[in-house]
């Protein structure tokens, strides 16, 4: 791309609010700096790998959803004075732990449960660059809660050190109770203690400053208050203080001993972070495709482009009219024709934007198909930029662009001119303009120009390789409708516009006798041109509409002839099946009562002829009843959502599910929960899991109804249930009965890890919640928050 050039390209097509656009869509602040640098380029393997990625990443999207970046910030200078020798601060830390978080969870959102077929194979180089370091994350989001906390399980260290502060706290604030009242509450203005330069001491009025001996830190505004340190609790504060100076010391060893470990892998962690901010380019680069509805455009070796239904990228894509343009292949230039206002302008500016996001790699709103060239200049005069200072005119001005295009003109550039040599006598302009089209076509460089003369329509319809094209004007709404008609020259529609908008006859009629019989000819020809094409296409569009409506109505028709065959196949299958099973039936049933006739015929004169009997009779029910089971068997369908109020009994009146009919329980369930329901004249076997009892009808006894109380109960708890709880101003016991509640509600929903969140505070009701968790059965254990979670503001618990 020619950079010399550049900056006027983008002002002028205004390339500069597709980056910011861009940069709105990037997740991390370094990308957002990417997208806001980001320029065309000219090689083509660079364009095809920038345009590849960007679809791999909206492939990605598509399947799992926007990555999470967190909240990703440049640690790399950091870790560059860490590789020195110098100790990071806890923000640069928590960053450090935050980037390498940030590259674990990349790296699980792509290879975690990878399949060959899942998409996004064009990203896999990148996401194999990330480095993961979980132990190393875990030591800093451990060792620092916030960026002003550290952890006293940092080190035994300074959990010692913490513990001794605590320790000496104690013991100043009880050597220092005996002040607050008995003889000595007089002197002070409050009973309280308090701290001045980091020494507790108690305020005490000005006249009893003998009083209390001990060593003066600090006065009230008004002189009526000294701050006193008694010199009991001074060898006490001198300790604290001394605590206080290794507390800090072991801090700062600890940092150190963390900064050590990030520049010992400096250089994975400054990778990580290039890398995390390349795949944020690329996603938000996927995710401003998304929002524009783009797609990857075929990148041709050729000189020819082909942007199909595309749409300007800053006009809203539910009020913008998609055009169709195509340059290269039978014509290297168009000539765009029509009334002002009627979208001339846009179409140009359309085609130039479009180019440059293309070479910078980004998707383009257009159809699937849309094809794009390498151009090493996008050459633009569009616009006025007169100028009073300069004594440049509207014409002059332009001139000045056309000029400075034709001095950068190469046969790789593709040329836009808006309105060309206009403001000047029309002859002499049409001229002109002629000449400099042909200029730009002697160099063999695209051009799409629009324009008002007559004569430059004449030299598109007589010049090969030229082209009309015209902007759609519906001159009875006096409103361009948008549309780009490649082939027909446009006109201006002034007297038509005129004329509805109240200029009297005689005047429009004064006006059309000044206009030679030539070009009154021509634009009569034009006219009757315009008005063919407009009756072809609604002739062509009413032809695809009934061809439409057509196939619709055929496939709707075929499919239902289908569907009906299919069924009526499946009906006779069934049908065929169920006579062979009561032949079957029938015939096995027949078997079995004539062999035990015959067998009781044998018994007719033993002893036991009547047990024998009995027997027969039993067996031959048994058969019976399983050939009826076989050939009429029980349809289960469940109602997940229903429990039986107790179990059903003879007699029961009950709703059929399936059927959707009621009937009466001609006997009582058996084991396997199959029963016989008699509805009118009919008997069917069905399962109780298929009947509900009719309420009316039904006496539930008490246990029943705890038992659906309890179904349902547990039912709304399951669907309800959230995994953390905000105690946030509750007090101790308050708190306690929530979470208790809480807890037996998260057992029976069979979640083992559930979130307290209690805010941070005095530190108060967490303390009471964590000595009510230790001795709780239902508890495994718990932890206080990390970095990321709420820190000390919320206890994580596990339960059993």
């Amino acid at each position: 791309m020619n950079t010399s050039y550049y900056d006027k390209a983008v002002r002028t097509l205004e390339f500069d609010k597709i980056t910011a656009m861009l940069a709105d869509c990037c997740p991390t602040e370094g990308s957002r700096s990417l997208a806001l640098r980001l320029t065309p380029d000219g090689n083509p393997d660079w364009i095809r790998r920038r345009l590849r990625q960007t679809t791999e990443a909206k492939r990605l999207i598509m399947g799992k959803g926007f990555p999470s970046f967190g909240s990703v910030k440049d640690v790399t200078e950091a870790i560059e004075r860490a590789e020195k020798g110098a100790s990071m601060n806890t923000r640069e830390l928590l960053d450090t732990a935050a980037l390498l978080n940030t590259a674990r969870r990349l790296s699980e959102y792509f290879f975690g449960d990878r399949k060959e077929q899942d998409p996004g194979e064009g990203l896999r180089e990148h996401f194999g660059r990330l480095s993961t370091d979980r132990m190393l994350e875990s030591r800093i989001t451990h060792a620092i809660l916030a960026e002003e906390m550290i952890a006293d399980e940092a080190s035994p260290a300074l959990a010692d050190i913490r513990r001794r502060i605590r320790l000496e706290n104690n013991k100043i604030k009880d050597s220092l109770q005996k002040y607050l009242g008995g003889a000595y509450g007089k002197y002070l203005q409050e009973n309280i203690v308090t701290l001045r330069n980091g020494r507790y001491v108690v305020p005490v009025k000005a006249e009893y400053k003998n009083e209390i001996k001990g060593l003066v830190h600090d006065t009230s505004a008004s002189g009526a208050t000294l701050f006193i340190e008694p010199l009991a609790v001074v060898d006490s504060n001198n300790e604290l203080r001394a605590l206080e100076s290794k507390e800090a010391h072991e801090i700062d060893r600890i940092l150190a001993e963390l900064s050590a470990e990030c520049a010992a892998c400096g250089g994975l962690i400054v990778g990580d972070y290039h890398t995390v901010t390349e795949l944020g380019f690329i996603f938000g680069k996927a995710e401003f495709s998304c929002r524009l509805n783009g797609t990857e455009p075929i990148v041709s070796e050729d000189q020819h482009l082909c942007f199909k239904k595309a749409r300007h990228p800053l006009i809203d894509r539910k009020q913008v009219v998609p055009v169709t343009v195509e340059l290269g292949r039978d014509y290297d230039t168009m000539v765009i024709t029509g009334p002002n206002t009627g979208g001339k302008t846009v179409t140009l500016k359309t085609i130039g934007l479009l180019s440059l996001m293309a070479q910078a790699g980004l998707h383009i709103p257009c159809a699937d198909g849309s094809e794009v060239c390498i151009f090493d200049a996008v050459l633009a005069d569009i616009g006025d930029e007169q100028s009073i200072e300069q004594s440049l005119s509207t014409f002059s001005s332009h001139m000045v662009n056309i000029v400075e295009v034709l001095d950068r003109l190469t046969d790789r550039s593709l040329v836009l001119f808006d309105e060309l040599c206009a403001g000047t006598d029309p002859t002499e302009g049409a001229a002109l303009a002629i000449a400099i089209i042909g200029k730009v076509r002697s160099f063999g460089a695209l051009c799409a120009a629009t324009t008002h003369y007559a004569e430059i329509k004449a030299y598109a319809l007589e010049t090969e390789g030229v082209t009309n094209a015209s902007c759609e004007f519906d001159v009875e709404t006096l409103s361009p409708t948008y549309r780009l008609i490649i082939g027909a020259p446009g006109k201006s529609n002034a007297f038509a516009i005129s004329r509805k908008l109240g200029i009297s006859e005689d005047v429009i009629e004064a006006a059309s006798n000044r206009i030679s019989t030539d070009d009154k000819r021509f634009e009569k020809v034009i006219e009757e041109l315009e008005q063919r094409r407009i009756e072809a296409e609604r002739e062509r569009d009413e032809a695809v509409r009934q061809r439409r409506d057509f196939e619709v109505y055929r496939v709707n028709e075929e499919r239902k002839l289908q569907k009906r065959l299919e069924t009526a196949e499946r009906e006779l299958e069934k049908s065929q099946e169920k006579a062979v099973q009561i032949l079957e039936s029938a015939r096995i049933t027949s078997e079995y009562v004539m062999q035990q006739l015959e067998e009781i015929k044998k018994q007719k004169e033993a002893e036991r002829f009547a047990e024998a009997l009995e027997e027969g009779r039993r067996g031959i029910r048994r058969r019976l009843r399983e050939a009826g089971d076989a050939v009429n068997p029980v349809r289960e369908v469940e109602d997940n959502d229903y429990v039986l109020p107790r179990a059903l009994r003879k007699g029961d009146t009950v709703l059929i599910i399936n059927l959707n009919q009621q009937g009466t329980l001609a006997d009582s369930p058996d084991k396997n929960g199959n029963v016989t329901v008699r509805t009118g004249l009919l008997n069917t076997r069905t399962n109780v899991k298929n009947l509900k009892l009719i309420e009316e009808a039904a006496q539930v006894t008490t246990s029943d109804r705890k038992r659906i109380a309890a179904s349902k109960y547990q039912a709304a708890v399951n669907k309800s249930f959230t995994a953390s709880l905000d105690l946030r101003g509750q007090l101790g016991d308050d708190a306690w009965f929530m979470t208790d509640k809480y807890l037996d509600e998260a057992m029976m929903a069979n979640v083992k890890q559930v979130t307290l969140i209690h805010g941070k505070g005095t530190g108060a009701l967490r303390k009471a919640l964590q000595t009510r968790l230790k001795t709780d059965p239902r508890v495994k254990s718990f932890r206080g928050g990390i970095y990321g979670e709420g820190d000390s503001g919320v206890t994580v618990v596990e339960l059993k």
